[in-house]
């Protein structure tokens, strides 16, 4: 009797299936553990959970996590509004929108996945210059942008090939502008793959550690990312200061690990909205 003609054999494979694949998950939380557990013992190792209030209390080498939390965040939203907007209003047009030279013009915007921060670095600090946008919010998310955006339109317009075309044709017989389909159709049921770019733009951009540092030279611009470098020298040898090193550290990781969490599932819906078609 072949597998398929046996249900318990089936059923046998799929356990063993399941069973592998749990293994893996294990082993990989274990690792991915393992530094964030000792990074918080040795943070309270000498002087307890005080050593958290320390380090958000005092200034280091001019620089204060608080504030350079909040550079991040500046930072990162702007990053958050300018990439899923325009990604947005590119992923409706290429997916929805006929025009002269559509799928050139969507191939050439992929193409750009493959540049590399080090590769724009002389022009967007010659750029950035010229624009009078050093130690600005301003200046560190447009260079983020540009490098996110061919993902955003990757992303968005295979979000918007699972759309079904006859829902826009509907409301265009209806007389619909492409702006009203785009905020009333659209937009709704593209929620979840906004969401999952935006908890991606905003990791990767409290984790940019580049422009930031070509970019803000200021200690009151420090974003949390230059932070883990500036402050490295201002503690000594001393087991208590020791203790508030990592104390800070795991203050600075933590924007990151509360995004991925609460973003955790619409990151899931969102890298496969547009995997499947009808």
């Amino acid at each position: 009797m072949t597998a398929q003609a046996n249900p318990l054999r089936r059923l046998r494979e799929r356990g063993r299936d399941n069973a592998a694949f749990y293994a893996v998950l294990v082993i990989g939380a274990a690792l991915w553990l393992f530094p964030l557990v000792s990074t918080v013992r040795q943070s309270v190792q000498f002087g307890g959970f005080h050593n958290y209030l320390t380090v958000l209390t005092t200034d280091y080498n001019g620089v204060n996590l608080l504030r350079a939390f909040a550079n991040s965040l500046l930072i990162a939203a702007l990053t958050v509004v300018l990439t899923c907007g325009i990604g947005a209003l590119a992923g409706y047009a290429f997916a929805k929108i006929d025009f002269v030279g559509r799928e050139g013009l969507y191939h050439a915007c992929l193409l750009l996945l493959a540049v590399p921060a080090v590769a724009i670095m002389v022009p967007v600090y010659w750029i950035t210059g010229n624009l009078g946008l050093f130690n600005s919010p301003v200046g560190v998310s447009l260079p983020e942008v540009v490098l996110t955006l061919p993902f955003a339109v990757l992303l968005l317009r295979n979000n918007a090939d699972s759309i079904p075309d006859e829902l826009i044709e509907a409301a265009r017989i209806d007389g619909a502008s492409h702006l009203v389909v785009f905020r009333h159709i659209f937009l709704p049921l593209s929620r979840p793959a906004l969401i999952n770019l935006a908890a991606l733009c905003v990791v990767w951009s409290i984790q940019d550690f580049i422009f930031s540092s070509m970019l803000l030279t200021n200690a009151s611009s420090t974003t949390a990312a230059q932070a883990v470098q500036s402050i490295q020298g201002a503690f000594s040898p001393t087991p208590i200061e020791h203790s508030q090193y990592f104390a800070a550290l795991m203050l600075l990781a933590v924007p990151a690990i509360v995004i991925v969490v609460l973003g955790l599932r619409f990151i899931t819906q969102g890298m496969t909205a547009g995997g499947v078609k009808e």
